[in-house]
């Protein structure tokens, strides 16, 4: 239920989000999810990719900066409501969001969290009967 997630630093400046995308590219890693969180002067670009250390070693050799990270995934209806009661399940554990993102196909949302406690969010997220995605499904999305 872990998913390996890429969080590669970038300076704020053009180009750097083509070159990180096009050096994926000529390896042939697929993108399932991607998400830039800036500021002035860098960027954090998150992504979840078919292979998530081979990508990585490849960005390094690049010389990107770039670490592993996990997430989990929630598949949910694409209305506020259930989102909002994915997030309110992980609030009366006492678990924080440090940051989440979501994208839709067809009625659906597959949402993307960063938790400060996985193993417990996933465990409340089940006994509410949430749909927890798999590293390998969402990979083929």
């Amino acid at each position: 239920m872990i998913i390996p997630q890429l969080s590669v630093f970038l300076e704020n400046k053009t180009g750097r989000l083509t070159e990180v995308l096009e050096v994926l590219g000529e390896e042939n890693i697929r993108i399932t999810a991607l998400s830039v969180a800036d500021t002035s002067e860098f960027g954090i670009l998150r992504l979840i990719v078919s292979d998530p250390d081979k990508a990585r070693a490849i960005l390094k050799k690049h010389d990107f900066t770039v670490n592993l990270t996990e997430v989990i995934s929630v598949m949910a209806p694409s209305e506020a409501k259930f989102y909002a009661k994915i997030l309110k399940i992980l609030s009366d554990l006492e678990i924080s969001v440090e940051y989440t993102y979501a994208f839709s196909i067809g009625d659906k949302s597959v949402i993307i969290l960063r938790c400060s406690n996985s193993d417990k969010a996933i465990e409340g997220l089940k006994k509410h009967e949430m749909e927890l995605i798999k590293a390998s499904d969402l990979y083929k999305i």
